[in-house]
């Protein structure tokens, strides 16, 4: 339908895509197909076989077109985030336009700086590929509406303050992994306010839906699609998940931009390049986050999911496990794929480890 119309599909890969940018341009902002072990196999012919599922199922769609949203982009935006990506995205540029942003490895003064000006290319390059003009007032517009629904989502999964708990840790993903994949941006919010109240006004009238459980917060890397076995591990053997650090989770949305900054692309520059993830050395943003979000959650425990060869997050885990611990807190580190064959190894130790808290 949005094809018929004309509308631009701008296909991105990561939370580190700017997207009001493409947004202000009219464009369609596209989450990319990425979690599932389908097309892995298909990837493995051109990829190496002990590279990061998350890369080798991106590559899969795009080669194999099982993915509508890329088969319907009309540039893909990616970025230097890791090392297994950025070469990724060369090959990618075989089916598609792709654009790569350089994005730095730190989040100094020199590094804004640099990301900044990357901003601004990547609006240039819009511009160029799109044949379009964008507008600071209209990136001012776009900035508001995506400050609106990162409002939403936070006080959506906020819910999960409250104990006993009012949803699953599973459910609540799915709707933070769903609204990614909502077009229509402008009424984002509002959807997700609306049944932020409805789940409000049930738990209200049933408040002991779910009985009371240790609470646990999960980190780590991207967790949607077939990594969700390990949150159904910990849901299914007496835990509950009230806290996603990951990204789709409180990485993604905690902070907004300055709707009101003079230069309203560092603006965006810097609440983007503020992201905690791995790829950042060093990455103090993570773990200030997450000192605020054990206390916020009252968490007993933490569980980090850890994608098969993803080096920065899996030598990071160490820094997390001495960061967690000193605060008394258990840790469990798990590491997987996107296969199935681990969900019976996955269910013995969450069960062992939720039944030691």
């Amino acid at each position: 339908e949005m094809k018929q119309k004309n509308i631009p599909f701008v296909g991105t890969f990561c939370t580190y895509f700017p997207q009001e940018l493409a947004m202000a341009m009219g464009a369609c902002v596209v989450g990319l197909c990425s979690t599932s072990d389908e097309t892995i196999p298909e990837a493995e012919k051109d990829l190496p076989r002990n590279l990061c599922p998350l890369i080798k199922s991106s590559y899969g769609f795009a080669k194999t077109d099982k993915c509508p949203y890329f088969y319907f982009s009309d540039l893909i935006v990616g970025e230097t985030a890791c090392d297994g990506k950025k070469k990724m995205y060369e090959y990618l540029g075989q089916f598609k336009p792709v654009y790569t942003m350089e994005l730095p490895n730190s989040q100094s003064p020199v590094a804004l700086e640099l990301w900044t000006k990357e901003v601004i290319k990547l609006k240039e390059k819009l511009e160029s590929h799109f044949e379009v003009t964008i507008t600071d007032e209209a990136v001012r517009e776009q900035v508001k509406i995506m400050n609106n629904v990162r409002r939403a989502l936070k006080e959506f999964y906020s819910l999960c303050k409250n104990e006993p708990v009012p949803m699953l840790g599973q459910d609540m993903f799915k709707i933070l992994y769903g609204s990614t994949y909502k077009f229509d941006k402008a009424n984002l919010a509002g959807e997700i306010h609306a049944l932020t109240e409805k789940i409000q006004k049930e738990y209200e009238e049933n408040p002991n839906k779910y009985p009371k459980a240790p609470r646990i917060l999960v980190t780590g890397c991207p967790i949607g699609g077939n990594a969700m076995k390990v949150v159904k591990s910990i849901e299914a053997n007496g835990g509950n998940v009230v806290c996603f650090e990951n990204c789709g989770g409180a990485k993604s949305v905690d902070e907004l931009v300055d709707e009101n900054a003079e230069d309203i692309y560092q603006a965006i520059a810097d609440r983007y390049l503020n992201i905690g993830c791995s790829c950042m050395t060093p990455n103090e943003n993570r773990l200030k986050l997450m000192g605020r979000l054990l206390e916020e959650y009252k968490i007993d425990a933490v569980v980090e999911v850890i994608l098969q060869a993803c080096h920065t997050y899996n030598v990071e885990a160490y820094q997390i496990k001495q960061f967690v611990t000193s605060k008394g807190l258990p840790y469990m580190c798990v590491e997987t794929d996107y296969s199935s064959s681990d969900v019976g190894q996955l269910n013995t130790r969450c069960a062992a480890f939720i039944e030691m808290l």
